[in-house]
């Protein structure tokens, strides 16, 4: 038996490590023990985080309590890892930090399916986002387990990392390399794999105390690991590629890529990815820049680029100016290579043996609760049908897209209770458009679709909190009119300044904290307390999504959903079954919201994702 010793927080802690049939005896008799405690926490020690890549490895499953962590050498097999598995099975009561990494890797590597293991899970990085949602970039100190071991438990906790990182260093390994590489009985290795269960299992009751102490709504909790386990089946199951489709893009991309870069090139940008040269060639051309880094250097990014190209941000003119063929050159430039690095050749290359990707759904990757999707597939253009293409349902299946329908003014219109904007919801019926009514309300029955763009724009700019100037890009609209419009806004709907100012004074009052419809502490930031609008607008619609997703489980619809994109869950249904699944999936996505009908309108396409947005398979 190897056995480490520590400090954590004064006390001395114990790391052991079984390395006969004799030391895995000793383990059963802490196991036993420890469980008729209280909870065990749990981790594991892989070869890197792409668990469903090829040749990935797990190489160690720690059990632990407060004083005690147990490293049981999986890589070893044979009765390490029998004995491993059985523990797992027998676990009643478990703590894991980031649950989702580790149900995944054992459901795949240990055999251990995570729907045996979710309810049993306590995930104490859940619990950390609803105490505090912010990263360390916003002031907050994040969702990771060392830097909340620092603040929670013991200032020292990061010293440890500090120290692996140096051993693959000194091991000619990275931090990307060195999971795998570092041997399996190094002495820091194993005191790091230890450490995080102990550490684990004193974060779990102290923060349980500070969300108890700050009256974080209890419902919350299990409400975000059903959420959590949803996500992880639908990464488990992962999506179909493509590749008959997917190789020859990721060539037709890499030659659009170099083709807009000859264009810019003629302009004496040299780099597209330079903002030094692109700033420079664009003045040379007369362009007026004005917005500016943080250093100070002039920006040039997609959101100055596009309104000098005379595109909104589905790059579909605007007809606002003539477009800059610099600006045009740089944009379509940069989306190529990037769609086929990112995408196209990443499918590829990240693709398991089954042919599938397995992107991580992340349900509490905003400060709002909004998820996010890895591999960029939620920040594809809502137009795009070029990179959905490569993505397929299975065979025999059709997908089907359920998305809400103007969640955010609907949500808006019922948290700030706009009474001209509910009774438009409540009356107006299946084919009720929010932007032409509002343009109706203020410009008369003869306002036109220019007048609803403009109102859009308006409309988004409260929930989104973007000021004159981005609106104004957005729609190509000049500030002057923008602001008129805006001020038109809140003489039509006057609930929704004072509902700003009323969740702000609430902030002000609880520690710039602004509790959400649901009971979600949304910290504010001090120079921008205005955002509180889109903080509760976001948050709620977030809300709606995660309840919609357990009604569709609760429906069995589970064994269909792929992905949840913002306000949109995405499924591979069996064709023949498809319209009585996309109705099951309305239905499930419609409610209420303080009065105001929350509805979704599902559409059918072919094969591919991309068959949703104008592909033809």
């Amino acid at each position: 038996m190897q056995t480490f010793f520590h400090h954590v927080s004064g006390d001395r802690v114990a790391i052991r490590v079984p390395e006969t049939a004799d030391d895995l005896a000793e383990f059963w008799k802490w196991f036993y023990a420890a469980r008729a405690r209280g909870p065990i926490a749990v981790d594991t020690e892989t070869t890197g985080l792409a668990t469903y890549s090829s040749g990935y490895r797990l190489r160690t499953v720690q059990f632990g309590d407060a004083h005690t962590a147990w490293v049981l050498l999986y890589e070893r097999e044979g009765h390490h890892a029998s004995y491993a598995r059985d523990a797992l099975r027998r676990c009643r009561d478990i703590l894991i930090h980031n649950a989702a990494f580790d149900w995944l890797v054992l459901d795949r590597h240990a055999g251990i399916p995570l729907e045996d293991l979710a309810p049993w899970t306590t995930d104490t990085r859940i619990l950390a986002a609803l105490i505090d949602p912010r990263q360390p970039s916003e002031g907050g100190a994040g969702t990771a387990l060392k830097p909340l071991s620092a603040k929670w438990v013991d200032p020292a906790a990061p010293d440890t990392q500090g120290g692996l990182t140096a051993v693959f260093r000194s091991l000619g390994l990275t931090k990307e390399t060195g999971w795998a590489g570092i041997p399996l009985t190094h002495p820091t290795y194993l005191l790091y794999a230890g450490l995080d269960v102990i550490y684990t299992a004193r974060l779990a009751p102290v923060l349980r105390r500070e969300l108890d102490r700050l009256g974080v709504r209890p419902a919350l909790v299990p409400y975000e690991h059903a959420i959590a386990r949803i996500c992880a089946v639908m990464q488990r199951r992962g999506l179909l590629v493509d590749r008959e489709y997917a190789e020859p893009l990721a060539g037709r991309l890499t030659e659009e890529a170099d083709r807009y870069g000859a264009v810019a090139a003629r302009y004496g940008v040299a780099s597209v990815g330079s903002p030094a040269q692109v700033a420079e060639a664009l003045q040379g051309m007369g362009e007026r820049l004005t917005e500016r880094t943080s250093s100070g250097a002039l920006k040039t990014d997609k959101a100055v680029l596009l309104p000098l190209a005379d595109l909104d941000r589905d790059w579909k003119r605007i007809g606002a100016r003539d477009p800059n063929p610099l600006a045009d050159a740089v944009l379509r430039a940069k989306r190529a290579g990037k769609w086929g690095v990112t995408y196209a050749q990443a499918f590829l290359s990240h693709a398991d043996a089954a042919g599938r990707i397995h992107p991580t759904v992340s349900p509490l990757a905003a400060r709002t609760g909004r998820m996010s999707v890895t591999a960029g597939l939620h920040q594809l253009p809502s137009s795009d049908h070029v990179i959905r293409r490569a993505i397929l349902g299975e065979p025999g299946h059709v997908m089907v897209s359920t998305d809400f329908q103007a969640v955010e003014m609907r949500v808006l219109a019922a948290l700030a209770k706009v009474r001209r904007m509910i009774a438009g919801f409540v009356e107006g019926g299946d084919g009720f458009d929010i932007h032409m009514f509002t343009a109706r309300l203020i410009k008369g029955e003869g306002a036109t679709g220019k007048d609803r763009k403009l109102f859009k724009g308006a409309g988004f700019g409260k929930v989104y909190g973007g000021g004159i100037t981005t609106i104004a890009r957005q729609t190509g609209a000049p500030e002057s009119e923008i602001a008129r419009a805006v001020a038109e806004y809140d003489r039509v709907f006057p609930e929704i300044k004072r509902a700003s100012s009323r969740w702000q004074r609430q902030a002000f009052q609880n520690a710039m904290v602004y509790i959400s419809a649901t009971g979600r502490r949304l910290p504010l930031d001090r120079d921008r307390t205005y955002s509180v609008v889109n903080y509760a607008c976001q948050s709620a619609a977030r809300d709606l999504l995660g309840q919609a997703m357990l009604s569709a489980e609760e429906s069995g619809l589970l064994e269909y959903m792929r992905l949840p994109i913002h306000d949109e869950i995405l499924a591979s249904v069996p064709a023949e079954d498809a319209p009585e699944i996309a109705r099951e999936f309305e239905r499930c996505m419609t409610m209420d919201l303080y009065g105001v009908p929350i509805t979704a309108d599902a559409e059918i396409g072919g094969r591919s994702w991309g068959s949703l947005y104008g592909a033809d398979y």
